[in-house]
């Protein structure tokens, strides 16, 4: 389950900042609508001083990437340019108290929101990625900002990569990748775990214990962003599942059926769980 902070809560419930800034000279634009997150920032930089005078921004995303932003905007505000530059998405997150570890990406979304702007105000080009140099293409994440991300913040698995980059945390296609990714940054031969296998058990008992697991885990992890999740049958090992309220409009539901909601079902009742969106 997440736990946010009481600033992060704070940040999402009462956003500084928020809206478009018309007298913005430096405009910054990361992620994109189809991943599940998005963030326009917009800054006032006085051109003789490049001091920033204003901060705005707009969001698409979860309750830790308006907390994000919104404590960016404060973060940044009355710094240089080469001050601003030198905020860390790791401050981004101290400042809210910190941010559970499957939600770093959104401080670091802030941070490149930011470096983006910059580059903006500066007249620099920031290249567009090309198709065959992205890892992961259910969020458009490159093996450079993998690496990257890895080698600033001593990822060792799968997991604390998705939660940096997202990279991984879609279809999982490229999870082979950011295995062999982490060997080579790493210096290690990754080693496949073997998971013992839990013991079967009676249909009446999975029923049992996928509503137990849906009611006192992730329904109220999902009720943390503002969305919800129904039971609606349990057919041997198929769980079909409804998405309600922030959860059913997003657009990453289907990672969050899989990568949340099957997951956790796979690793808390039986490992041959499949998740159906029931209709």
């Amino acid at each position: 389950m997440w736990d946010y902070t009481k600033s992060v809560i704070d940040h999402f419930e009462h956003p500084r900042n928020a809206g478009k800034l018309k007298d913005a000279n430096a405009v910054g634009q990361v992620g994109s609508l189809a991943c599940g997150d998005a963030l326009k920032l917009f800054l006032k930089v006085d051109p003789e001083t490049e001091k920033i005078e204003k901060a705005k921004f707009l969001t698409f995303g979860c309750a830790s990437a308006i907390a994000s932003a919104s404590a960016l905007t404060e973060l940044v505000v009355g710094k240089t340019l080469d001050e601003a530059l030198a905020v860390t998405n790791e401050e981004i997150a101290a400042f809210l108290g910190g941010l559970p570890k499957q939600k770093m990406h959104c401080s670091v979304m802030g941070k490149e929101a930011l470096e983006a702007a910059i580059a903006n105000y500066r007249g620099q080009s920031v290249e567009e990625h090309k198709e065959q140099e992205v890892l992961c293409k259910c969020f458009w994440v490159d093996e450079e900002k993998v690496r990257e991300n890895i080698r600033k913040h001593g990822l060792k698995t799968v997991e604390e990569v998705t939660a940096y980059t997202k990279a991984g945390g879609g279809c999982g296609n490229c999870i082979g990748d950011i295995k062999r990714i982490l060997a080579e940054e790493n210096g290690s031969i990754v080693e496949q775990q073997v998971e013992q296998k839990k013991p079967k058990m009676t249909n009446i008992a999975r029923m049992k214990l996928v509503s137990k697991v849906i009611d006192e885990e992730i329904a109220p992890m999902l009720r943390k962003d503002g969305g919800d999740i129904e039971l609606v049958d349990v057919d041997n090992t198929d769980v079909y599942v409804k998405l309600r309220g922030a959860c059913a409009r997003c657009a990453n539901a289907k990672a969050t059926l899989k990568h949340i909601v099957e997951a956790k079902l796979r690793e808390s009742v039986d490992e041959d769980i499949k998740i159906i969106e029931a209709e």
